[in-house]
């Protein structure tokens, strides 16, 4: 990663511009043309060093439903049931942790029927069960990482 493609994930993260040509705007204060400032977005994402790149939505606003999940996978399985998991376009920010609940992603769907759906299906294919962690209270946090 070079010193520009830092200064593009160090800028994309807030404040997209709402304009007609937003990239262009965004280019144009980072001194790049407009389709080296998407070549570059695309290819930090091929390399994995974005693996998103995107709004958030908050889905209740909505009219939708998420929730926080966890699982236990031993770790012999564990590729085998994230690629499962991560098949599914409801599943977003699944991570690895140093925890007996070792699998934590969060699902979005268009109601919570469909979110328990989903769960339900997470769980036939992997054989193993999902714990539903619901947002009780909401902090707003603004997680920026330097690039």
């Amino acid at each position: 990663m070079d010193e520009f493609d830092r200064a593009i994930i160090n800028r994309l993260q807030g404040d997209f511009p709402l304009c007609e040509r937003p990239f262009a705007a965004v280019a144009r204060q980072l001194a790049l043309g407009e389709e080296e400032l998407r070549d570059r977005i695309r290819l930090l994402l091929e390399k994995g060093v974005l693996t998103r790149f995107g709004p958030l939505y908050d889905m209740e606003r909505l009219g939708g439903a998420f929730t926080l999940c966890a699982m236990s996978v031993p770790v012999a399985d564990f590729t085998r049931v994230a690629a499962l998991v991560n098949a599914r376009p409801e599943v977003a920010h699944n991570y690895e942790r140093e925890h007996r609940f070792n699998m934590w992603f969060v699902l979005a769907a268009k109601s919570q029927a469909e979110t328990t759906r989903v769960v339900e299906a997470i769980e036939s294919e992997t054989g193993y069960p999902v714990m539903q962690l619901p947002r009780l209270d909401e902090y707003f946090v603004e997680l920026k990482l330097r690039a």
